[in-house]
């Protein structure tokens, strides 16, 4: 049986119909989410153990990319795919080093939008857009964007965990462009990515089947297809790498497990 709507919800959001951003909520801890993203974050789980945690080295990836770009003079962060807020976000990291970072949230989940204007609504450093990378102009447009971003100086685009259900047919390298080609140089793109590390071929190939009959269905691309979406973005060490792998923390808990691929690209 579905949950009760909470005041806080909308009447016109379907709490029957899970959500990538809702799920992902869930396996981080989070309280955001109904009975059925719970279900589908268990259901796979149940399909390749340890994918609970591939979400957390997703976020730890998030926050090791921006720390990155933050060290690089960056303070302006485009985040699209951004989800429902945790502890250390974006704007929470960035600004540990760039305390004037200006931050620019952006989600297609009206329950992210919702929590994510929620907790901002006093910080006028960061905005949040409903905006689907798909319609990459209309980001641009918003005006929280026209507001906090100014591209012609450095500007980092993140892109984590997203580009996997974005298929071909959208010609995902063109939405990258179209995106990019305004900022300026120094502006920096970071993705991650769903690949065949992510378990044994027979669970990556499960978990593919089991998304087609979901809003989200997955798709794997192999590592040159991933650069290949970086456009004129060259890769800064280590380059395209296993998620756990690009910059790990010295002093955080060791992983051995792949999640997926990672990489961080520069505009010269």
């Amino acid at each position: 049986m579905p949950d009760p709507r909470p005041s806080w919800v909308p009447p016109d959001i379907d709490l029957s119909t899970a959500t990538l951003a809702r799920v992902y909520d869930y396996m981080l801890g989070g309280a955001h989410n109904f009975a059925v993203d719970r279900a589908v974050a268990e259901r796979i789980e149940r399909l390749v153990p340890g994918s609970t945690r591939t979400a957390w080295e997703n976020r730890s990836f998030l926050r090791r990319a921006v720390r990155y770009c933050a060290s690089h003079g960056v303070d302006q962060y485009l985040d699209i795919g951004s989800g429902i807020p945790t502890s250390g976000n974006v704007h929470e990291v960035a600004r540990s080093l760039r305390p004037e970072a200006r931050v620019v949230y952006v989600d297609i989940d009206p329950v992210a939008v919702i929590h994510s204007r929620s907790i901002l609504a006093d910080d006028e450093l960061s905005g949040v857009v409903q905006g689907d990378l798909r319609a990459p102009e209309a980001i641009l447009a918003d005006p929280a964007t026209q507001r906090l971003i100014d591209f012609e100086r450095p500007v980092a685009v993140l892109l984590v965990a997203l580009l996997h259900v974005i298929p071909d047919t959208d010609h995902p390298a063109q939405l990258l462009t179209r995106l990019t080609s305004h900022t300026g140089p120094g502006s920096l793109l970071a993705i991650s990515h769903f690949g065949r590390n992510y378990g044994t071929a027979e669970q990556v190939q499960a978990l593919i089947e089991w998304s087609r009959g979901t809003t989200t269905p997955m798709l794997v691309r192999e590592p040159a297809e991933i650069l290949a979406l970086l456009g004129q973005f060259a890769p800064v060490p280590p380059g395209l790498v296993p998620v756990h792998e690009w910059r790990p923390d010295q002093d955080g808990p060791a992983s051995t497990r792949s999640a997926g691929y990672a990489v961080v690209g520069r505009k010269g």
